[in-house]
C-alpha cells in the first residue's frame, strides 16, 4: 500500500489561483496593493456579510496586533485572552508591552469560559487594572459562546477582539464567525481552510477602522509628497500575488467547508462504538463548525492507552496528527501571568488529539487512517 505522508491539514488548491497570479504578473501588480487585494477583500466582505470592512494583511497575527493597536492597548495595560489557543492569539499583547490575563475553557465548545471571564474582570478591576480588550478564540473552527461572552464584555464595557483565525465559514445562530467582535482577525496560513500561502485579514465594522488598519499596515505614511511619519507603522499589507491565491481559494471555500465536515463525520462514524473516545462536536444546533481540525479526547484510564500512544502509532504509519494546543498559562513564556479558571484546558491538552482533517484527503487516505485506527483500538 502507498505509504506517502498523510498530512494533518495541507494546502488544497482549486485551479483558478494560477489565473489570478498570472494576471498579477502580466499587469506587473506585484506590490502590496492592486486589483487582487481589492477583489479578495470584497470577496471576504460578501461572504461574511454583516456590513463588515476587510483589510487584507500578511498574517492573522498581524491582524491581532493591529486590532490591539486600534483598540488603544498600550504598555502597562492588561488584555484578557483565552488560554487554550495557539500563541499567535496572545503574542501581540507582549509586542505592545501589555500584560496577558489568561482564561480557562468551558467543556462544551472548548473556548473561553464566560464564568471565569467575569471572575477575572471583577478581580482585575478590584486591583485597579480594568482590562482594555478581550480575545476569545473560535478554536478548531468551533464558535465560542458569543452571546454569553458578548454579554459579559458589554456589562463591563470592554471591547472584543475576536480571533476567528480557524473559523472562516463557521456560524453561531446563523451569523458568521468573524463578525461578533469590535474587531476580528482571520488567517490564511498554509494549513487553514483556505490559504494565501501566508496571510490574514482584519475585520472591522466601519470604513474608518479599515482605513486606519491599512494606514498602519503600510508603514503609517502621512499624506505628504515626501515620506513623513507621525505614527509607528508596520509592513503588514498582503501582496497582490498572495491575494490572487486567496481569490481563487474563495471560489472553493464552501466546497472545502463541506469536505472538512465530511472528514469530521468520518471520525464520528468510526468512533461511534468506542465509548472511551469522544469526538469534538457542536453542542447544539446554534453552532455550525467548519471542523477545520477534527479532534478527539481519549479516556486514558478506561482505555488503558493514551492520546500520546495513538499519536505515536499513527506517526509510525506516516500519518500526521498533533496534540491539542498546550494552554498558554502552561507555556514557559506565559506561566507567570494571571490565570483564571479550573483545569478544563489542561485536561483537554493531556488527553486530546487532532486527526488528519484536510479537504484534500483521498479515499485511499481514509482507508489507511481507518486501518491504523482499527489496529490501535484492536478492531478486527
Amino acid at each position: 500500500m502507498n505509504n506517502a505522508k498523510i498530512w494533518l491539514s495541507s494546502p488544497h488548491m482549486g485551479g483558478n489561483e494560477q489565473h489570478y497570479i498570472k494576471e498579477a504578473f502580466d499587469t506587473n501588480w506585484v506590490a502590496p496593493l492592486g486589483p487582487n487585494v481589492t477583489g479578495f477583500e470584497q470577496d471576504l466582505e460578501h461572504f461574511l456579510k454583516e456590513e463588515v470592512q476587510i483589510a487584507a494583511l500578511s498574517s492573522g497575527t498581524a491582524a491581532i496586533h493591529l486590532g490591539l493597536v486600534l483598540l488603544g492597548v498600550q504598555a502597562g495595560d492588561e488584555v484578557i485572552c483565552q488560554s487554550f489557543t495557539f500563541s499567535a492569539s496572545c503574542n501581540p499583547i507582549l509586542y505592545l508591552g501589555a500584560t496577558p490575563v489568561f482564561i480557562d475553557s468551558e467543556s462544551e465548545t472548548w473556548n473561553m469560559c464566560p464564568v471565569a471571564l467575569e471572575e477575572a474582570i471583577v478581580d482585575r478591576i478590584s486591583k485597579g487594572k480594568k482590562p482594555k480588550a478581550i480575545i476569545p478564540v473560535h478554536l478548531y473552527g468551533m464558535p465560542f459562546k458569543a452571546d454569553e461572552i458578548n454579554a459579559v464584555a458589554q456589562k463591563y464595557q470592554i471591547p472584543i477582539l475576536e480571533d476567528s483565525a480557524e473559523a472562516l465559514g463557521s456560524t453561531y445562530k446563523g451569523r458568521k464567525c468573524g463578525t461578533f467582535g469590535t474587531i476580528a482577525a482571520l488567517s490564511f496560513n498554509g494549513n487553514k481552510i483556505i490559504t494565501t500561502s501566508g496571510g490574514g485579514a482584519l475585520v472591522g465594522h466601519s470604513k474608518e477602522t479599515k482605513d486606519k488598519a491599512v494606514f498602519l499596515a503600510t508603514q503609517a505614511r502621512d499624506a505628504a509628497p515626501h515620506y513623513q511619519h507621525s505614527e509607528i507603522g508596520y509592513n503588514y499589507r498582503l501582496s497582490n500575488i498572495c491575494a490572487g491565491i486567496g481569490r481563487g481559494q474563495m471560489e472553493i471555500l464552501e466546497k472545502h467547508i463541506n469536505l472538512r465536515r465530511q472528514m469530521h463525520d468520518f471520525y464520528v462514524d468510526f468512533f461511534k462504538d468506542i465509548k472511551e473516545v469522544t469526538v469534538f462536536a457542536e453542542p447544539n444546533s446554534d453552532y455550525f463548525s467548519n471542523h477545520w481540525l477534527s479532534c478527539i479526547v481519549i479516556d486514558t484510564k478506561a482505555l488503558g492507552k493514551s492520546s500520546a500512544d495513538l499519536r505515536i502509532a499513527l506517526e509510525q504509519e506516516n500519518i500526521e496528527c498533533r496534540p491539542l494546543w498546550k494552554p498558554m498559562h502552561m507555556q514557559p513564556i506565559f506561566e507567570h501571568y494571571p490565570y483564571y479558571g479550573a483545569k478544563v484546558s489542561q485536561q483537554l491538552f493531556e488527553n486530546g488529539l487532532c486527526l488528519p482533517s484536510g479537504s484534500n484527503l483521498t479515499d485511499n487516505d481514509k482507508i489507511r487512517i481507518s486501518s491504523a485506527l482499527k489496529s490501535f483500538f484492536n478492531i478486527f
